[in-house]
């Protein structure tokens, strides 16, 4: 497919969706992240000539995955730049507090113009997407440049794996220019070579969201975010983190019902979005609540029924690691839930809905060893937080199961790390000759 067919195409498509832009722009406030430089390419120059390796991660989830692969990539690749590009606006301000020392840029819209002039702007020895962000034009413009790309920690849900696949015609040249795909599981494998990547360029490292998690609790932010909310050592704390709505409405609606009965427990909400952070904190304060914002400092006299809003970026890491129960969001509504792998490593009982096709195969490994529980809706939610507060047992049962399970998956990084480097060194090799 040429590069005018594919600007043609694009071009289509933002004119049939231009009114929800528009829509999205005006009536809801939402701006969209990076506007100018994804469009025009222009994402910022890189100064250094040494190699360097282009890291992309769509957003937070996968940015916070990238700390401890990229820290030890330049163990083993002293010299080389690192550059990390995100997608979302969210995505962007968690790379930059994560990276300080790196250069962090939006990834550019697939229109030819602009990757061509963010490739020229950058100029990679090597791009590393995580996960899955597969862009035609990015892909064709990389390969005349003699860039390679290898996808990390590739994932194919069922979901998209059938839409690509009515396509696998048209999308097999495109998966053939990925230079290496590290595959989280042998099903995720062999959808990639179903698509068209070769054979021999695919392999199965597992998953590096294991080994990003701590299980510390004692860590240094935990321990502060634990004073910040002046939390008591009999307290007994309930997160339910990465929500959206209703999720809060629901979580408010049983913490009303069970603080009577359990007067030592607590809620602390995280919704996923920073957009929604007063939304959420005018509604806990609309049902009665008192209410303590991490963006705030804690009264020394917090009232004891307060409900706690973490409403900062990059701090659910080490919250989760407050929680005796975590009920983790995106999981009662259409979302698909959001990652469980951080709670369940802190040992904590953790919770979800029964809408978590995006860790289809991590819920089904923490559900076959007892390690997680699902809850249909709110009224479960309910019980479930009731039962689990009341039986210490029960409690640590999830919570130890949960952490066992996280423990010995980890060892994914290391792998991915040989397939990124038996890359690199090509590149490398080629750009000093």
């Amino acid at each position: 497919m040429t590069a005018l067919l594919l600007d043609s195409l694009y071009l289509a498509l933002c004119a049939v969706l231009s009114p929800w832009l528009h829509y999205r722009r005006v009536v809801l406030k939402k701006s969209l992240a990076g506007f100018r430089q994804k469009l025009s390419g222009a994402i910022g120059v890189r100064t250094s000539d040494a190699p360097c390796a282009w890291f992309h991660a769509v957003s937070v989830g996968e940015v916070l995955q990238l700390q401890t692969l990229i820290a030890r990539f330049l163990t083993q690749h002293p010299g080389w730049a690192v550059v990390i590009s995100t997608t979302t606006g969210t995505g962007f301000e968690v790379a930059r507090a994560k990276f300080p020392a790196h250069q962090v840029v939006y990834w550019p819209w697939d229109f030819s113009w602009a990757v061509n002039r963010a490739l020229s702007q950058i100029r990679p020895s090597l791009v590393v997407l995580v996960e899955l962000e597969i862009w035609p034009g990015f892909l064709q413009a990389a390969q005349r440049r003699q860039v390679p790309v290898m996808v990390i920690n590739g994932r194919l849900s069922r979901r998209s794996w059938s839409t690509y696949r009515r396509f696998r015609s048209l999308l097999k040249p495109v998966f053939t220019r990925l230079r290496h795909v590290a595959a989280q599981t042998e099903e995720y494998a062999e959808r990639f070579r179903g698509l068209g990547v070769p054979a021999e360029r695919v392999s199965v490292t597992g998953n590096i969201k294991y080994d990003g998690v701590s299980s510390r609790r004692d860590q240094p932010a935990t321990q502060t975010l634990r004073e910040a909310f002046r939390l008591r050592g009999d307290e007994l704390v309930w997160i339910a983190g990465s929500t959206q709505d209703p999720e809060e409405r629901l979580a408010l609606a049983a913490y009303r019902a069970l603080k009577p009965e359990i007067p030592q427990l607590r809620l602390l909400v995280v919704p996923r979005h920073k957009e929604r952070f007063e939304e959420v904190a005018q509604l806990i304060e609309s049902q009665g609540f008192s209410l303590l914002r991490r963006s705030c400092p804690a009264p020394s006299d917090r009232p004891d029924d307060s409900v706690l809003l973490l409403d900062t970026l990059g701090e659910l890491g080490a919250c989760w690691g407050l929680a005796d129960i975590a009920f983790v969001g995106g999981s009662l509504t259409q979302r698909g839930g959001q990652n469980m792998l951080e709670p369940a490593a802190y040992g904590a009982a953790v919770l979800f809905g029964p809408n978590t096709w995006n860790f289809r195969d991590i819920v089904q490994e923490l559900l076959s060893r007892q390690a997680a529980e699902v809850v249909q809706d709110g009224t479960e939610l309910q019980a479930a937080v009731r039962r689990l507060a009341r039986d210490l047992s029960a409690r640590q049962h999830l919570g130890q199961s949960a952490q066992r399970f996280v423990l010995s998956q980890q060892g994914a990084t290391a792998a991915t790390l040989q397939q990124i480097s038996a890359v690199a060194p090509v590149v490398r090799t080629r750009r000093v000759a």
